[in-house]
């Protein structure tokens, strides 16, 4: 019986990484994700632990950053770049050895790759063979991670972020636009549970899924209704409609339980005089 397929995430982001591994998990159930790396050198590391079959590498990473280090895995896995700008989804990525995304990840963009991948597995599998190096496969990558890094070096000029925002640039905030990849969503504010974000992006959770932005928390919070919206948490906001009841914690901590999400949300304790009456 053939082994399960395994992979490796490399992104700085958190929520992207969890976000990913989530969309896998649904499209691709057979797959293992056997380890997460925030940065390029964790990376490699963690390959040299795992050896997965597929390696999901960030562009940009802090240190060692995701051409680096697919230069030192690519002979060994099939490489997919991820990428929060445009510019650097090339068309050598359609033809070449490896593929791309676009952050945030568009389900339908990753089901087409992970097609890709399951190709390139069975054509593996079936050569009964490791890639050499100098086969045509390499030669193209390589030279894919070589136009990368140039374009990397240069500004990213008026290309923007595959990102979403707020619905206006003043008054109060309706609804919030997502964009994932090809396929913009726009998020009426009232189906919004809640929201939790991470350095640069922010998590909005309805009661019918999820959806990322490149938008931070606090610009959010300034935008939403304080007599629904309500900050819980340095990393958390919270629609007052949608809990279910709150749990007290030690130090001064609290926990919220929601009505539509199993999600239990933190409550620090600058925010726990929110909930002192409930």
């Amino acid at each position: 019986m053939p082994t399960a397929p395994t992979a490796l995430i490399a992104d700085d982001e958190p929520l992207l990484r969890d976000s990913l591994e989530r969309s896998l998990s649904q499209l691709w159930p057979e797959l293992r994700v056997v380890a997460q790396a925030r940065n390029g050198r964790e990376a490699v590391e963690m390959f040299e632990d795992h050896r997965p079959d597929i390696a999901f590498l960030d562009v940009h990473m802090p240190g060692l950053n995701g051409m680096e280090a697919a230069r030192q895995i690519a002979r060994q896995a099939h490489v997919v770049f991820v990428t929060a700008y445009e510019e650097y989804a090339l068309q050598a990525f359609e033809r070449g050895a490896i593929d791309y995304l676009v952050k945030p990840v568009d389900e339908s963009r990753l089901a087409d790759t992970i097609e890709r991948l399951k190709e390139r597995m069975r054509e593996r599998l079936a050569e009964r063979a490791p890639r050499a190096p100098g086969a045509p496969g390499q030669a193209a990558l390589e030279a894919v991670i070589d136009e990368l890094a140039r374009r990397m070096a240069r500004p990213p000029g008026v290309s923007t972020p595959a990102a979403g925002g707020l619905g206006a640039d003043t008054g109060p905030l309706q609804w919030i636009r997502a964009s994932v990849g090809s396929t913009l969503k726009l998020i009426p504010v009232d189906e919004i549970l809640f929201l939790r974000s991470d350095e640069k992006y922010t998590l909005v959770v309805t009661g019918d899924g999820e959806a990322l932005i490149r938008t931070p928390i606090r610009e959010l919070i300034e935008r939403l209704d304080p007599q629904r919206f309500v900050q819980v948490h340095r990393s958390v906001v919270v629609n007052l409609h949608a809990i279910s009841h709150v749990t007290r914690g030690p130090n001064e901590t609290a926990d919220l339980h929601l009505k539509a999400r199993p999600e239990v949300l933190p409550v620090s304790r600058s925010y726990l005089h929110l909930f002192r009456q409930m």
